[in-house]
């Protein structure tokens, strides 16, 4: 019998009982900290990554050459005229040559180019200016080629290029973002609003998530000054911050509201759930940083940006939970009630029906764990299945965006008539003497080369920057930009004729977009075993050290690696081969992007983690107080069923939200995430889990000898109410 008098010694219970002890401090100590971090972040900044830290290999060694000798991309930018007749596009053409010229933000007015059949003319030009602020800059271009479209409808126009579609995309980006943004924040508050049944107990988890990720996003532009972020790296810790904030609240709250309808008073609650639910937002939160972790190890800055800021929200959010969150709730008492929705009905009540579903769901699976385990893990593999087919790259703009868009549709008709010009291949030259006979000769070599070979489109361009001895060659790449065709024709150009012509008397290499991605997609596929391997190692030590149990700890390995799976088949059936794609407003791309399969896998491994670390905490816990292992699973099962199921369903919304998002990447991190959890909620935790326990019975806790020395840890609490054995679900044995 335990000593109902004994003080809990855990992390977690001593942060409770200080916070408690000391609320006032806790609360203005958390506003204190949201301010500065906000204030000083706001101070100094966030910077973001320079392009040739966004990429990888030989494509990034071009872009430092271009970096390090100041030179930058001109603001590019294309309009095709396209009529039915040969040579009827020209006066249209004209008439766009001048309306640009005429607006003074224009360099570089090239004659127009004629495509192959005559059908089509391609005026090009460069926005002048700093080119990082050409899209701010080029409405009154836009607007000029508007009116030559309106004044000439027997011809075709439309326009592509850095600045025009840097401006779209900035503004569909803006309006998706903060569409998200809006969103995710009144869904979780809404089926908050359900779970609880009143507005203060659900707006306390909403608002701690919202003043973590404000703090955080402080703390990462302080961070972003050593390690630079890419652009949406704040977006990505939102979304991160608001579904772990809401948890791990969901988790503690529900576990004070719990006691105090079992009859304790509100210290006791506090006491109790600090012990229990705190402690598994602890290990839980733990889990998620070290698997964020594993993206250091991905050797691209990228996902190095990504790791510090979800690691920096998910330890924010997690400290909030264990420290202001009692004080919140120890200040608040019994008010916390305010706001209550008449139509919900309150305390044991809510409890036994959700207990009545779960018992409903496990007596069956208990009783059959062996078939129900075979079935569970069964739809996973078949849901896998697609994934063995996956195919990355970097989705170029016609991929991201649907293809009725008028940017994509410029883009794919300046690609059908004038291949490899809307993305062509870069060769970045450096010498000791840019202009010297040999270097000069190499360079008119390989532009020759390439001119007369079918591999490569026109015109060729060479630029050089005699005072910089640097050159830069565009070389259009047949094909669609992103096919085999292209691919092959790139890896002529970089296997045969850079080697041959300026490789022999200079350093060379080669960028441009399809370079970019393959290179980039190369260092992920080099670098994803790594990251692979560190984050299930680190899963399955915390996890042996937080439940001291070998099989407690592959289990966990082995079923997120199946919700994992399945979500790999699900974004590859949807994305890849289109299977159901118009479900979720989206288009076959032909490929997943290259970034995602490592980002899902590592956020999923970690998110995974939460309802893992609940669950069989619950389950451990009912053990500790003498039932046998089923009996223990069904307990825990049920008493954190309603818990799983309100956490799963605010990650999916919020999830679900960015697969309504325009771009491609963002619907396939939605799609892929949402349905990750959602099985994982359902599928694995309610029915693989429970089933594999049952199987294993007591070797569930075995632990070798020789570990015999990992510490001891309490999963319960000496002032918990008990629960009599025959209270379990009945089983079959």
């Amino acid at each position: 019998m335990r000593n109902p008098e004994r003080t809990p010694t855990s992390v977690a219970a001593r942060l409770g009982g200080w916070s408690v002890r000391h609320r006032k401090t806790a609360i203005i100590g958390w506003l204190l900290f949201v301010i500065a971090a906000s204030m000083i972040g706001g101070m100094v900044g966030q910077t973001t990554m320079k392009p040739y830290e966004n990429g990888a290999g030989d494509s990034a060694r071009a872009e430092k050459i271009l970096s390090d000798a100041g030179i930058q991309h001109p603001a590019g930018e294309m309009v095709i005229v396209h009529s039915a007749e040969p040579g009827g596009w020209r006066d249209a053409a004209g008439a766009v040559a001048a309306g640009v010229r005429a607006t003074g933000r224009v360099d570089h007015l090239q004659p127009a180019l004629a495509a192959r059949d005559g059908r089509d003319g391609l005026v090009r030009f460069d926005v002048s200016g700093d080119p990082e602020t050409a899209p701010d800059r080029v409405q009154p271009v836009l607007d000029a080629v508007a009116r030559v479209k309106a004044a000439h409808p027997e011809v075709t126009i439309g326009q592509f290029g850095d600045a025009s579609s840097g401006k779209w995309l900035n503004d569909i980006l803006g309006k998706d973002f903060a569409q998200a943004e809006w969103t995710a924040v009144p869904l979780a508050l809404g089926i908050l609003l359900i779970v609880f049944g009143a507005l203060l107990a659900a707006l306390l988890p909403v608002g701690l998530a919202l003043t973590a990720f404000i703090a955080a996003n402080g703390l990462l532009a302080v961070g972003s000054h050593a390690l630079h972020v890419f652009d949406t790296t704040s977006s990505v810790m939102m979304l991160i911050g608001l579904a772990v904030g809401v948890d791990y609240c969901l988790f503690y709250i529900r576990r004070e509201r719990d006691e105090r309808a079992a009859g304790h008073d509100k210290e006791t609650a506090l006491r109790i759930a600090a012990a229990t639910s705190g402690r598994s937002v602890l290990v839980s939160g733990l889990t998620v940083m070290l698997a964020m972790a594993g993206m250091f190890l991905s050797g691209l800055l990228l996902f190095k940006g990504f790791a510090l800021a979800t690691m920096l929200v998910v330890l924010i959010a997690m400290l909030g939970s264990v420290t202001v969150l009692p004080a919140l709730l120890s200040l608040i008492g019994d008010k916390v009630e305010f706001g209550r929705l008449p139509f919900v009905r309150r305390g044991r009540g809510r409890r036994a029906r959700g207990g009545r579903v779960s018992a409903a769901v496990l007596r069956p699976v208990l009783a059959r764990p062996g078939i129900f385990a075979l079935l569970a893990a069964g739809v996973l593999v078949v849901l896998a299945a697609p994934a063995v087919g996956m195919r990355t790259q970097s989705l170029g703009l016609d991929q991201q965006m649907s293809k009725g868009t008028p940017m994509v549709d410029a883009y794919q008709r300046i690609t059908r008539a004038f291949p490899g010009g809307p993305a062509p291949a870069q060769v970045v030259v450096k010498a000791t003497d840019i202009r010297s006979p040999q270097v000069t000769q190499a360079i008119a070599a390989l532009k020759s080369e390439a001119g007369h070979s079918e591999e490569f489109g026109a015109p060729v361009v060479v630029t050089v920057h005699a005072d910089r001895n640097v050159a830069q060659i565009d070389v259009p790449l047949a094909g669609d930009g992103t096919g085999a065709v292209s691919q092959h024709a790139l890896a002529t150009l970089r296997e045969r004729l850079v080697p041959a012509t300026v490789g022999g008397v200079a350093t060379a290499h080669v960028t441009g977009q399809l370079a970019g991605s393959l290179d980039f997609t190369a260092q992920l596929r080099a670098d994803i075993v790594p990251v692979f391997a560190f984050v299930m190692v680190v899963t399955f030590l915390l996890m042996l050290v937080s439940f001291r149990s070998v099989a407690v700890a592959v289990t966990a390995i082995v079923l997120n690696l199946l919700s994992v799976g399945a979500a790999y088949g699900v974004m590859v059936a949807v994305f890849q081969h289109g299977w159901g794609a118009g479900l979720f407003g989206a288009e076959p791309v032909g490929a997943i992007e290259s970034w995602m399969p490592l980002f899902v896998f590592v956020v999923l491994f970690g998110l995974s983690m939460d309802y893992h670390v609940f669950v069989v905490s619950r389950i451990r816990e009912a053990r500790d107080r003498g039932l046998r292992t089923r009996d223990a699973v069904a307990d825990g099962v049920r008493s954190s069923a309603g818990v799983v199921t309100s956490a799963a369903a605010i990650m999916v919304a919020v999830f679900a939200v960015f697969a309504t998002l325009s771009m491609q990447d963002m619907k396939q991190m939605g799609v892929g995430l949402a349905v990750a959890v959602f099985l994982d909620a359902t599928v694995v935790r309610a029915v693989l889990l429970p089933s594999a326990m049952a199987l294993l019975g007591e070797p569930n806790w075995y632990l070798p000898r020789w570990l015999g020395w990992l510490p001891k840890v309490s999963h319960g609490d000496e002032t918990a109410t008990p629960r009599p054995v025959e209270h379990a679900i009945p089983v079959r044995r």
